[in-house]
């Protein structure tokens, strides 16, 4: 994604493809909990009928990419395993303002970034893999996160005027490099 700061670096997309098994368990996880974060977003902001709307199909569509991802994990005898906590979300939503139009403007914003940054890492491993079931399954997924990002953005700049989006946008595209520049490299989306 051409908004992010900070590039994934090869070494990332060696230890996915090293570890393919630890990445899919990872990777279903973030799915799961981004249905959730759907949800939870149409539960807090019930007024915003676009939102509500953009919600529900949002979490239906992470519900189905991440029944994907399992029949994966299934094909290759793994199981789901217990949620973990994700060092680089829970470090980004430090960044999350209190108040309650800043905090529904960095929910927006920070998920965008987030969305933003699986599609490149998503898109790192479909240009890595070998053709197959697998890679159609990463570009297809690539594809969906970027609609996602672009989502967010978008809800972000019906509720607000565009400056103030896109001057937040840019502070919190600078914390989300730096976040991610520390990340340890490990076989996980984060």
């Amino acid at each position: 994604m051409s908004k992010l700061r900070f590039s994934t670096p090869q070494a990332w997309t060696d230890a996915v493809l090293d570890d393919m098994d630890s990445f899919l368990i990872d990777h279903a996880a973030a799915e799961k909990k981004a249905s959730g974060m759907a949800n939870s977003m149409l539960s807090h902001y019930p007024d915003k009928t676009e939102l509500v709307s953009a919600m529900i199909d949002l979490s239906i569509e992470e519900m189905m990419h991440f029944r994907e991802v399992v029949k994966l994990m299934h094909e290759r005898g793994l199981i789901l395993q217990a949620d973990s906590k994700d060092p680089y979300v829970n470090e980004f939503r430090k960044a999350i303002r209190k108040g309650s139009d800043a905090y529904f403007l960095d929910r927006l914003l920070v998920a965008s970034i987030i969305e933003a940054r699986g599609c490149e890492r998503f898109g790192l491993i479909a240009e890595a893999l070998k053709p197959g079931p697998l890679k159609k399954f990463y570009a297809a997924i690539t594809a969906s996160e970027d609609k996602h990002d672009h989502l967010f953005e978008d809800l972000a700049k019906l509720y607000f005027p565009a400056a103030e989006v896109e001057a937040r946008m840019d502070e919190l595209l600078d914390i989300e490099a730096e976040i991610v520049a520390a990340l340890p490299i490990r076989a996980a989306l984060h």
